[in-house]
């Protein structure tokens, strides 16, 4: 069983800055990642351009040169697994983390097509994985869905979005333009204020001109095979439907965390325990970087903001690696 300085979890842009500073500073690593390379940007929607511009996501410094200013999620796909090719990463895809453990000299790790030690560990596994739940009858149903793809699914077809925020409404106005009869659902007063700046005013006059159908201060309470039920201000409505995109968020896996040991806020915030001088918890040894650092505040932390993390915690794994050498060597 081959023993690392480091093993990072997810083989996200985070996970693979933190492998990149690791391979810099001659620490050995390896990355695990269950999916594909990018994993969460992998499943993202097919024509989604993201918010941030480009040098904003490129990590080490590498140049992230796109047709537009901002990106789209296949130029993001391109720019991330160059990096991890011509760098030579050692990533292990498609390949999922059973259980972590402490041990004597660092930590233990199984997966499902091997075992590791490791000194340290990172978690950079975001969030994307698991959908807030509506917990509602019929949720189960194959007709709902909490990500979406591609507009041609959806074309010809009734379809009620339930969400609010950017996902949500970039799913509206594509499948709108994709011939689909589309009703957003809101649970607050307006479409959301973090939607991107040049979205926002498209959504809202497509409602004003009647294009697409909203129903504002409005939860879904029922989904059956061709109805949605609503409770709405001006009380119970069904809506004929045959889809539901229900793109209410995402949170990260807090029952992983705390397996770990990692404590989190009492609060609904569920925040995990860190220092952000050295990204470490309350275990030592155990790091997190990235969106996971925010708990349920899942807008708190991007690629932009979070790819200091890397920087951040190969410089405590190699300050406590010093300070141990120095300490074995007083004792001798």
């Amino acid at each position: 069983m081959k023993a690392f300085d480091i093993l990072i979890v997810g083989g996200g842009p985070i996970g693979i800055a933190c492998g990149l500073e690791a391979k810099k500073k001659g620490l050995t690593y390896v990355i695990i990642e269950k999916g594909p390379i990018v994993n969460s940007l992998f499943n993202y929607p097919i024509n989604m351009q993201f918010f941030s511009s480009s040098e904003k996501l490129e990590i080490d410094d590498i140049p992230f040169i796109s047709k537009e200013a901002k990106p789209k999620r296949n130029e993001a796909l391109e720019y991330y697994r160059r990096i991890v090719t011509s760098n030579k990463l050692n990533i292990r895809l498609f390949e999922k983390v059973m259980e972590l453990s402490k041990s004597e000299n660092g930590f233990s790790i199984v997966s499902d097509k091997g075992a590791y030690q490791a000194t340290n560990i990172i978690i950079a596994t975001g969030f994307y994985d698991l959908p807030n739940k509506l917990g509602i009858p019929g949720e189960n149903l194959p007709k709902v869905s909490h990500y979406y793809k591609d507009p041609h699914f959806y074309a010809s077809q009734k379809l009620a979005v339930i969400g609010a925020s950017n996902s949500a409404v970039d799913a509206a106005l594509e499948c709108y333009r994709k011939g689909a009869d589309v009703t957003l659902i809101i649970r607050g007063p307006e479409v959301g204020k973090r939607v991107k700046y040049w979205v926002r005013p498209d959504i809202i006059n497509r409602i004003n001109e009647g294009s697409i159908k909203a129903y504002y201060n409005t939860t879904a309470t029922k989904i059956t095979e061709n109805e949605i039920t609503l409770s709405t201000p001006e009380g119970t409505l069904n809506i004929e439907n045959d889809f539901v995109l229900a793109l209410t968020g995402y949170m990260p896996n807090f029952e992983f965390l705390e397996k770990l040991g990692i404590t989190l806020s009492k609060d609904d915030k569920k925040l995990p325990t860190y220092d952000p001088d050295s990204m470490e918890t309350n275990v030592e040894g155990l790091y997190l970087a990235g969106v996971i650092c925010g708990g349920m505040e899942t807008h708190k932390w991007f690629i932009e903001n979070s790819r200091i993390h890397a920087q951040i915690i190969i410089r405590s794994v190699l300050r406590k690696s010093h300070a141990k050498v120095v300490s074995e060597d007083n004792k001798q």
